[in-house]
């Protein structure tokens, strides 16, 4: 089976381990994502398949994608996405759950993280400042940014202020604490990127957890 489903971020919680201790998970609902389009070698050039999750009424699709939806006949998806297929034969239409992972698992989870705002150095990139002291005028600001004769100019990459946030991000070898097939959950160990009722993907783990 493909190693890839599509989640929604519920938020997080914490269980408590057979020892005893209290573990923070974060929920992520996993309702059944539906396979709207199977992409061959011979036709695409890739072997894929594109996912559809969080159902939606036709008049919010364009007339482009009603048709592309009406091909697997299992409504409409406002969200839509394409994992590479492993082993397994796939035709539109089916259907593809929580049962996918199993609990001890480690997958990768890519999300698109809180946007901040515009930033200063402080918070953006964890500078620690000027002075505290009375009569400092120099208590967040990055200071200096370059030379002025040569080169002249400002490196790229250079740690500034600005946009913080709202950008996708993926977070590796997160530990599936627990499937609950029943209630189209996922319970992974730690925090995942993203707000709540935020869409995120859940993939095989690529790295080995050290």
């Amino acid at each position: 089976m493909s190693k890839g489903i599509i989640g929604k971020k519920l938020g997080m919680t914490q269980v408590f381990a057979d020892d005893g201790s209290a573990v923070g998970v974060t929920a992520i609902e996993v309702e059944p994502s539906v396979v709207l389009q199977v992409k061959t070698r011979e036709k695409e050039g890739y072997a894929a398949i594109q996912l559809g999750y969080g159902r939606t009424k036709q008049k919010n699709m364009t007339k482009p994608l009603q048709g592309h939806c009406n091909k697997a006949n299992k409504g409409f998806f406002r969200f839509r996405r394409e994992f590479a297929i492993g082993e397994g034969t796939y035709e539109p239409g089916q259907e593809i759950s929580a049962d996918l992972f199993k609990a001890g698992e480690y997958i990768d989870v890519v999300g698109i993280s809180k946007g901040k705002g515009f930033q200063g150095v402080v918070k953006r990139h964890g500078f620690g400042g000027g002075r505290a002291t009375h009569g400092s005028m120099f208590h967040r600001a990055p200071g200096s940014i370059g030379a002025s004769a040569d080169p002249s100019r400002v490196f790229k990459g250079m740690k500034m202020g600005g946009q913080m946030g709202n950008a996708r991000k993926t977070v590796q070898n997160l530990l599936v604490w627990q499937v609950r097939s029943d209630r189209n959950l996922i319970l992974l160990k730690g925090p995942v990127p993203g707000c709540k009722n935020g869409f995120v993907l859940l993939k095989k783990a690529k790295k080995i957890n050290g």
